[in-house]
């Protein structure tokens, strides 16, 4: 697969004559080919407003976007096109649920769960619920392995638990969470999970039937997509139930001077002109994974990041933090070096052509957690080959003789 790096016109390029070595794909994926033409191609022979028009274009328009819709439920195995709802991304799936959801059913002495490891976005919401409800905000907290074990998730998940919250997998650490086994509990004792597929949706296959997933969300834009287009998926018995989440256009059948009433699933959650053009490139990222097939990038992601593993562990002045189970291991590394901070480190492997991500990682309470203040964070995906990890090597050695220390 070490050819995919030529369907990405970004990575044609150089700076300051050094080709460029993208690690940042947890924060964004770079753009195939074919999402930038079907984008060029929606601006110039199909831009319209969809469900709003009896012309072609905006029939056209309408019928692409709800095709998306499509092979989204396809794409992640839904029972119906309805239970996909279309967002700006992650951050508005979770606040969407964390509304809707957790204020109209969560109530005084429920208690929430989420993981310690969780993004900002699937934290900062549960504060707010459990806030203004006063419900009890409770953390699964990590082994010395970074993982989470059945014991800790047998002590936090009670019969006063009425929501889970949990990573797929880890966008500091990579580590992959044992998400079916925090659903079995959960349904046990009857509490709804919502699971932040950011970091799965791309790498691995991920089917919400099988996990039995209540709530689902992710972004396009960490999957080959553009920014700002983003899924919800939810059970439909739950989305029936739920109030919409923004009022406006779209999302009404009979508005009177005192009184509304909503338009049936999705389109009640879909207030305003929906981002038609992200969800035609959504649909063409999707056929791009299939094209390559989701199995054939989880073997070539999980060589490369393996292989990140063992060079990063050869190299005595770095710190890993990630589980040492390469089973559990997703497409991220997170790692500091003695004597350099990150920001330091990630402008000095800028200056080598190598791009990986410095700081906190929008998870402030891990860091506080894990006693750091920010790491560096490598993150790979398809493009990705091991000639990118033998550079990354290079630029830390670099960096470590810059500030004086030798390369071990």
């Amino acid at each position: 697969m070490n050819n995919l790096k030529e369907l990405f016109p970004i990575l044609d390029q150089s700076f300051n004559g050094l080709p460029v070595v993208y690690l940042d794909s947890a924060a964004t994926t770079q753009k195939p080919t074919s999402v930038i033409e079907a984008l060029n191609k929606y601006y110039r022979e199909i831009n319209a407003n969809p469900h709003r028009g009896a012309y072609t274009l905006s029939v056209m328009a309408t019928d692409s976007f709800e095709q998306g819709r499509e092979k989204v439920k396809d794409f992640i195995n839904a029972k119906s096109s309805k239970e996909v709802i279309f967002t700006k991304g992650t951050t508005e799936a979770l606040n969407l649920i964390a509304y809707s959801y957790g204020n109209f059913n969560l109530n005084k002495d429920d208690e929430i769960v989420i993981g310690i490891t969780e993004h900002h976005s699937n934290l900062i919401p549960w504060q707010q619920i459990a806030k203004a409800k006063g419900c009890k905000l409770n953390y699964f907290y990590l082994s010395p392995d970074y993982e989470y074990t059945q014991e800790e998730i047998d002590k936090k998940i009670t019969s006063k638990t009425k929501l889970v919250a949990i990573g797929h997998a880890s966008n500091v650490l990579g580590t992959l969470n044992p998400v079916e086994y925090i659903i079995h509990k959960a349904h046990a004792v009857g509490a709804k999970v919502v699971v932040d597929a950011a970091q799965s949706i791309a790498h691995r296959k991920v089917d919400v039937q099988k996990l039995d997933a209540d709530f689902l969300v992710f972004s396009g834009h960490k999957m080959f997509a553009p920014m700002g287009i983003g899924v919800l998926y939810g059970k439909q018995e739950l989305l029936e139930e739920m109030p919409p989440f923004l009022y406006g256009g779209d999302m009404v059948e009979y508005v009177y001077e005192q009184e509304t009433t909503f338009d049936e699933l999705p389109h009640k959650f879909e207030g305003g002109t929906q981002n038609v053009e992200g969800v035609i490139g959504l649909s063409e990222a999707i056929d791009f994974i299939n094209s390559i097939g989701i199995d054939n990038i989880m073997k070539h992601e999980h060589e490369i990041i393996s292989y990140a593993y063992d060079k990063l562990n050869e190299l005595g002045f770095v710190k890993i933090y990630t589980t040492s189970n390469k089973d559990l291991l997703g497409s991220v590394i997170s790692f500091t070096i003695d004597g350099i901070h990150p920001h330091d480190l990630a402008t000095i492997l800028d200056s080598k052509g190598v791009c990986v991500r410095a700081g906190n990682h929008c998870a402030q309470p891990l860091m506080r957690y894990l006693n750091i203040n920010s790491t560096c964070r490598l993150s790979v995906s398809v493009y990705n080959n091991k000639e990118d990890i033998d550079a990354l090597v290079s630029a830390l050695e670099y960096a470590r003789r810059l500030f004086g220390y030798g390369s071990k």
